[in-house]
């Protein structure tokens, strides 16, 4: 009888353990490719929206790099900010779960099929279709799709600009704002602004800024801040009252010929988004997507 008895409790274990191993087996399979982070605490509606600038400042011909091409780095970053996007479901309550993720360009691509693509990426998930999957699927679908618009755009050689400006004027409160959520635009950018159908001057403030606007200015040498505080030089607000609207600027990629120029950029976007009403937002020059992941992860998911 005892011998029975330590048989039983013997197959028991090893059932236990199989189902163990393909449990575990089953939840490798579903691993993202980072690791696992726990937040606390209850977690805020997301609204997260991503704008591409498509100008020539992703050009690997015009505009190399030996470390890596620019259009990579922007890919690299549009994947972290689903990867995030992703950590912060899975730390949610599945009943709470009201959150969205969208992908935007300006002008649109003239490509009907890109353009399906591009619509494919605008993903709302709520308690009913919220699960590990299709969350999982999330930065994969970013980083393949994202892929193959950059490097349609490269292909196709014909860089009209990023209508940055009239995107915020006409579309960012429809478009990005949500009243229930917690809202942030992510804007992959060199920060520089130019589109041939919005050149708009008042006085000293502008729609554009272009490096060739920036000598014009005079605004390449020591004296940079002094003159923009005195003359009045900035961007035209484009909205107002953004107040539900965080802004994460990545990319700033300044023309290395005036030292004086980064900074200059940086001024700019800072007063054109505090004239607008957004009062949190970050704004960061270029880097490796490796040194960046970290810093835009904690962006998003730190209240």
């Amino acid at each position: 009888m005892k011998k029975n008895i330590i048989i039983l409790w013997l197959s028991f274990i090893v059932l236990c353990s199989c189902k163990r191993d393909k449990e575990l087996e089953s939840s490798e399979k579903l691993q993202p490719e980072y690791t696992m982070i726990k937040l606390s605490g209850d977690r805020p509606n997301l609204n997260i929206s991503i704008l591409l600038d498509l100008s020539d400042r992703i050009d690997p011909v015009k505009y190399p790099n030996g470390a890596m091409d620019y259009y990579l780095r922007d890919i690299g970053h549009i994947k972290s900010v689903a990867q995030a996007f992703e950590i912060h479901l899975r730390n949610k309550q599945s009943i709470r779960i009201n959150d969205h993720i969208q992908l935007y360009l300006d002008p649109e691509p003239s490509d009907r099929k890109l353009n399906e693509k591009i619509k494919s990426l605008k993903m709302s998930f709520t308690r009913d279709n919220a699960t590990r999957e299709l969350i999982l699927q999330t930065s994969k679908s970013y980083d393949s799709i994202a892929r193959q618009i950059y490097e349609t755009a490269i292909t196709d050689n014909k860089y009209v600009g990023s209508d940055t400006w009239r995107f915020f004027k006409n579309k960012v409160k429809d478009y990005c704002i949500d009243d229930q959520s917690r809202n942030i635009l992510v804007v992959l950018t060199d920060g520089y602004i130019y589109h041939k159908d919005t050149k708009l001057k008042e006085i000293n403030h502008t729609t554009y800024l272009t490096p060739q606007d920036i000598r014009k200015f005079k605004l390449d040498d020591k004296d940079w801040q002094e003159k923009i505080t005195n003359e009045n030089f900035g961007f035209i607000p484009a909205n107002s009252d953004l107040t539900n609207l965080e802004v994460l600027v990545l990319g700033i990629n300044s023309d290395k010929k005036n030292p004086y120029e980064e900074d200059v950029i940086i001024k700019y976007w800072t007063d054109w988004l505090e004239n607008m009403g957004i009062s949190k937002f970050e704004i960061k020059v270029t880097d490796l997507p490796t040194n960046m992941d970290k810093l835009i992860k904690d962006y998003i998911l730190n209240e």
